[in-house]
């Protein structure tokens, strides 16, 4: 990371530096250091204004996980999906919090609730730092789930069928299938490149394998762990598994009409459970808000890093010049040049691809339902944005050498291109 981190610095001021040799004072406008230079103070400003607008969501969830974990929750949650997880995630006990807190963050995402998903996520992370004997430095475990994370199977990507549907497309939900078929690739490859890279030596963790099998939540455990370990039946979990792949095309014909109902039902479900499990619901939900204000002010230092550099490169027209490179050649591989900033931005900034797939399928020279337009529809919606998520999990626990984490991430980034591209030239071309 940190050599990333200075070579996107270095081209960023290289770019704008050698701009600024050649730059015409006659033509008007800020000179190109001056861009450079606003950006930079923009972006830390509108770091920490994300990491207080994540205060009361991250408050909100975490409360909610907290009255979850109090009730027993997470444990039945690792105990179905426990034959799973255990060949995942070997070196984390399976009735461990971590597991409940993983599968509650993956849910979240596949039903595209970004917001409940990334404070499940934090928790998750917090919990699988329990379990590292060398803090500061991400196990291999942690690895895996941001990985994972990043490009988590997508059932409804709901803020890009809204945004279509804002665009004038006349089937805004056309993106889901190739947006599935993405994301189960890219998976698929988080999973595969993070067991691959976890095992060369550069990345190897020299703190060895073991951990301490600890949890600081231990007091508000209400379901005997011991239970928990033993699992459910197989064919119980695979009853559950059978049940969510047949959930999929309910997902695909009713997924409009569902999805204002997921976060209040959230809410009601998760603190009707704690009151049915005799939970002190209102304590335990203050106490797991507490969390949320303090995780989110703690992210602050890792946002401002990771949003200066990015704005950096955008602002210098680094990235620019890269598509102009790049978009001839991609192009022949079903890679428009007009997606390429898409494919570019997404892994790097959130709201910078949010506002590119805007204006493209805006632009009445595209529209949502051509093929550029169903492709950067399904690149936004199948991917994650890796160094947000980075910066935002490790930094919830003061991880600064993240191993092979990032490597995996953007690998399964490349695949999730990739896949789309396959996806939407079959589908669309």
């Amino acid at each position: 990371m940190n050599v990333i981190f200075v070579l996107i610095v270095l081209i960023a001021f290289l770019f704008a530096g050698w701009q600024q040799i050649f730059f015409i004072p006659g033509q008007g406008g800020p000179v190109p250091m001056e861009i450079l230079s606003r950006a930079m103070v923009e972006s830390a400003g509108g770091a920490v204004e994300l990491a207080i607008g994540l205060v009361g969501v991250m408050a909100l969830f975490l409360g909610l996980m907290k009255v979850a974990e109090a009730g027993g929750m997470l444990t039945i949650l690792a105990r179905l999906i426990r034959p799973l997880m255990v060949k995942l995630f070997p070196d984390v006990p399976p009735d461990h919090p971590a597991m409940g807190a993983m599968i509650l963050n993956l849910a979240a995402n596949a039903l595209g609730l970004g917001n409940a998903a990334t404070p499940f996520g934090i928790r998750a992370m917090q919990e699988l730092d329990t379990l590292n004997p060398q803090h500061g430095t991400a196990t291999d475990s942690m690895a895996l789930f941001l990985a994972i994370n990043t490009s988590s199977v997508t059932l409804l990507p709901t803020g890009v069928i809204a945004l279509r549907a804002a665009a004038g497309s006349s089937d805004p939900a056309a993106i889901l299938p190739t947006t599935l078929f993405a994301t189960i690739g890219s998976t698929i490859v988080a999973v595969i490149a993070a067991k691959l890279y976890g095992k060369l030596a550069p990345f190897k963790n020299k703190a060895g394998t073991e951990v301490e099998q600890t949890s600081p939540n231990d007091e508000v455990e209400a379901v005997s762990l011991e239970d928990a370990a033993e699992g459910y039946p197989l064919w119980v979990s695979l009853a559950a598994l059978a049940a969510l792949v047949a959930s999929i095309p309910l997902a695909v014909v009713y997924g409009r009409s569902v999805s204002p109902w997921i976060i209040p039902v959230l809410m009601v479900g998760f603190l009707g459970f704690g009151v049915v499990r005799r939970v002190r619901v209102y304590e335990m939900f203050v106490e797991g808000a507490k969390d949320g204000f303090r995780v989110a002010l703690r992210i602050i230092p890792y946002l401002v890093a990771i949003l200066v550099v990015v704005d950096m490169l955008r602002a210098s027209g680094a990235m620019d010049a890269i598509v102009g490179t790049l978009g001839g050649i991609t192009g022949r591989f079903g890679l428009p040049a007009e997606a390429l900033p898409m494919a570019l931005m997404r892994p790097l900034s959130g709201s910078g691809a949010y506002g590119i797939l805007a204006s493209i399928i805006n632009d009445p020279a595209i529209g949502p339902d051509s093929y550029t337009g169903y492709l950067v529809s399904t690149l936004q919606g199948s991917t994650e944005t890796t160094f947000y998520v980075l910066a935002v999990y490790f930094g919830a626990v003061q991880v600064r050498r993240v191993r092979h984490a990032l490597a995996a991430a953007l690998t399964a980034d490349v695949a999730g291109v990739i896949f789309a591209v396959l996806a939407c030239s079959f589908f669309f071309l």
